[in-house]
């Protein structure tokens, strides 16, 4: 049992009345008694919280419950139900903002009641005055605001199409909010504003239940799929909220975020099912130091409420303070627009089916056992019986535990929202920032320059043009300069985004193996798209312009060699376990406008490549998943498999026939192995307490005189994954085009073991018969964000 206090049995529970006994009414009395019980009357459903009597159900509309064992409603079945409910009900408005990537309607839907839904307009407008205490009059005003408005709680979910819980619950959570007559509901609609984006990638949605219907019942039921559940990007779509640039994150920005203001933002996802249930902050540190302190405090509250709240209903391995921090900007938007950002973390089942658990089994994460009673985990789970009707009920819990948060502290989230705006805009606080950044206008990288505007005011961050110039700090800046006042309400983002970032020495004990960070360490823009941006504490006083609108368009260096009848032939190979970064270089390709066939197992194995093509592409991949795939028992065909002993041949014939393959990270261990090289990598057997760099900025020094380098500055940078790798060579005729900096190469982030890396080499062509195989080290493209390395890669995409 997933409750401590479970609800009756009886089918009416509303009949269980002392003195009654529900089997010996009359069928038809039961059933009008349980009608006049469930349903008031009529002039009280219509009243403050809207009518209810003609909602659908979930059942009525899939043939079964939200979270019945093996059930699975698709996005298409889903969407007709989100539509059906608004039809139907005072409380619901459904707006689609667009398509996704793959063509499906992206939607939004907005819950309150009928009363604060006839003045939405004007709550967002109110939403946009405190978030911007400069056009507020006076203390009046403000007191008029704070009491006028309302709470807005964004609640999005199923960003990761394989947590199947996610994409189902919103469903089962949307007919509660627009059907139930309980007053703890008709509360949250008269305090709160609920914008609810069922789907954050409805392509995957849609793509994982008719995966599953296809395999349901058979030896491949609940086996992964053969391709990302995003299509360009798969997991990564919930690294995208600081680069924006896919076209789900887009729409959520500015069509809810930027559109709504919210205080609070509830994301809603699975992991892994051997540990605790659930998960909610407070997070683990290390914390962005860019985010308000105000911020840090009112999401540990809300998270602890809701912790509070499910626990004293039942609901048992709630676990906070464990496995996540807030380091990156990449999950976080929110916390540098005035919102908090919970995090739910609901355990997984097989898909649609049950497992069964024993307690023994359980396993925990960082800072909790989950069989241990602890501050930060009160209540383990006893173990058993884990399904999705499980994972739906801890999930809805948590959404309507934070909603009651929301409405009973409706002044609080006001108050403390404009208070962090106020700090921003006036700079009393806690934040030491410059008075302004200025990123000097005819730098050589205008495709840099033009990224950064564009991430910059796709965020609202105010950026004026200096049209004379201007001085800061001693310096004369180039008329056209931008500059970024600091006394702003965005300014937080701006910060976290232009500086250098510094992330803790933390080591499980001293000396000891690093604390592994839950994503990168290193965000800076500038280093990434490399353009300069200048911090500066005090400017002269010039003309500036207007706010400049926000920049839309993507901008990509791409030279001429790869456009044009003459460009190359290339061929991107595309595994059944397709890796992450090959989806960012399909993005980058179809984005820049570069032609590249994928290439599959199958096209690789059936040779004659040196026919069709001039480079091929293996992103990073590890050796075993490139050669071997899926294995036949996990995978139906023709998904079970790789490249085998047939594609590394055919690669070889095309090696000698004079074409060249790019491997990236990773997968420079398949081609050193495949193609015997004399390469390998510098930092394999490394212990982590001497060796660790998890996604960080590095000096990189190339060989200016070399085909590889051409057109790029000889000083560069370096992305620096977890699956990078400095070189050691061997091979006589390999040539060292750039290696990682000498001394302390780091630009940005943590690096553990500096000297393991500093003056090796990083990027390396061998020649194998007539053509090459070049080697980088490090990520070329790095989520699509190394706009700085985007050259020296497209160099690489180059007939021999």
């Amino acid at each position: 049992m997933r409750r401590l206090n479970p609800m009756p049995s009886c089918r009416f529970p509303h009949l269980q009345i002392r003195g009654w006994v529900p089997d010996r009414v009359p069928r038809m009395l039961v059933a009008l008694l349980a009608a006049l019980l469930v349903f008031p009357a009529f002039g009280e459903a219509q009243g403050a919280s809207g009518g209810t009597r003609d909602i659908p159900t979930p059942a009525a509309h899939f043939g079964h419950e939200i979270g019945a064992e093996g059930e699975l409603a698709t996005w298409h079945e889903l969407l007709a139900y989100y539509e059906a409910v608004a039809a139907a009900s005072p409380r619901v408005t459904l707006d689609t903002l667009g398509l996704s990537t793959l063509g499906e309607p992206f939607v939004k839907l907005v819950i309150t009641s009928p009363e604060n839904h006839a003045r939405l307009d004007r709550y967002r407008e109110v939403q946009h005055l405190l978030a911007d205490p400069r056009r507020i009059s006076g203390n009046e005003e403000l007191e008029d605001l704070l009491d006028e408005g309302r709470v807005v709680a964004l609640i999005t979910s199923h960003i990761h199409s394989t947590e199947v819980g996610a994409g189902q619950m919103p469903a089962s959570l949307l007919h509660r909010l627009a059907s139930s007559s309980d007053a703890a509901v008709a509360e949250i609609l008269d305090q709160v504003i609920t914008v609810l984006i069922p789907s954050l990638n409805p392509d995957g949605t849609q793509m994982t239940s008719q995966w599953w219907r296809e395999h349901r019942g058979t030896a491949f039921e609940g086996a992964p799929l053969p391709r990302l559940y995003h299509h360009y990007i798969g997991h990564n779509n919930n690294r995208d909220w600081y680069f924006f640039a896919q076209k789900e994150t887009r729409m959520t920005v500015l069509g809810a975020h930027n559109s709504w203001r919210p205080q609070i933002v509830h994301d809603v996802h699975q992991m892994g099912s051997g540990g605790a249930r659930y998960f909610l902050p407070p997070y683990i540190d290390p914390v962005e130091p860019n985010v308000d302190p105000l911020i840090l405090a009112a999401l540990n509250q809300l998270g602890t409420y809701m912790t509070a709240e499910m626990t004293k209903d039942g609901y048992q391995g709630i676990v906070t303070n464990a496995i996540f921090d807030i380091f990156t900007p990449a999950r976080a938007y929110m916390h540098y627009h005035g919102g908090v950002r919970i995090l739910s973390e609901t355990a997984s089942a097989a898909w649609a089916r049950p497992v069964d658990l024993p307690f023994e089994g359980l396993g925990g994460d960082r800072n909790y056992d989950a069989r241990v009673m602890s501050s930060n985990f009160p209540a383990p789970w006893p173990g058993g019986r884990w399904g999705l009707d499980d994972i739906v009920d801890y999930m809805e819990a948590g959404a309507m535990a934070l909603l009651t948060n929301a409405a009973k502290n409706r002044r609080f989230w006001l108050e403390n929202f404009h208070e962090i705006h106020r700090r921003a805009v006036t700079g009393d606080g806690w934040a030491s920032w410059p008075a302004a950044w200025i990123i000097p206008a005819e730098q050589e990288n205008e495709a840099g320059v033009e990224q950064l505007l564009r991430v910059l005011t796709t965020a609202d961050v105010e950026i004026r043009q200096a049209p004379a110039g201007i001085t800061g700090d001693g310096r004369r800046f180039p008329a056209g300069s931008y500059v970024i006042s600091m006394r702003q309400p965005y300014a937080a983002f701006a910060q976290t985004m232009l500086e250098a970032q510094e992330y803790p020495d933390l080591r499980q004990y001293p000396g000891g193996p690093p604390i592994r960070p839950y994503d990168a360490t290193a965000h800076s823009l500038p280093l990434l798209f490399g353009v300069e941006a200048v911090p500066v504490d005090a400017t002269t006083r010039e003309a500036l312009s207007d706010p400049i609108p926000t920049f839309e368009a993507f901008s990509f260096p791409v030279p001429a060699h790869l456009m044009g009848e003459e460009a190359p032939r290339i061929g991107l190979y595309r595994a059944y376990q397709e890796p992450m970064p090959e989806g960012w270089t399909r993005w980058l390709f179809d984005r820049a406008g570069i032609r590249y066939d994928p290439l599959t197992n199958q096209d690789l194995q059936a040779g004659g490549l040196e026919a069709r093509y001039d480079v091929i592409v293996f992103q990073d991949q590890s050796p075993s998943s490139i050669r071997n795939g899926f294995s036949a028992g996990i995978m139906p065909p023709p998904y079970a498999g790789g490249i085998g002993d047939a594609g590394e041949s055919a690669l070889r014939r095309f090696l000698e026939a004079g074409g060249r393959i790019v491997a990236i990270d990773e997968a420079t261990d398949w081609a050193a192995e495949a193609f015997d090289l004399g390469v390998r990598s510098a930092t394999a057997d490394l212990a982590p307490e001497d060796f660790y760099i998890p996604g960080s900025i590095l000096r990189l020094d190339l060989d200016a005189g070399h085909e590889l380098a051409r057109g790029v500055p000889a000083k560069t940078m370096a992305w620096y994954w977890r699956t990078s790798r400095a070189f050691e060579i061997t091979d006589p005729d390999a040539v060292v085009v750039g290696r990682y900096g000498e001394g302390d190469p780091r630009l940005a982030g943590w690096v553990l073991g500096a000297e393991a890396v500093a003056g090796k080499p990083a990027l390396v062509e061998v020649p194998v018969g007539a053509g090459s195989v070049v080697l980088f080290g490090y990520q070329p493209n790095f989520r699509g964000q190394t706009v700085a390395s985007w050259p020296v890669f497209f160099n690489a995409l180059r007939r021999r």
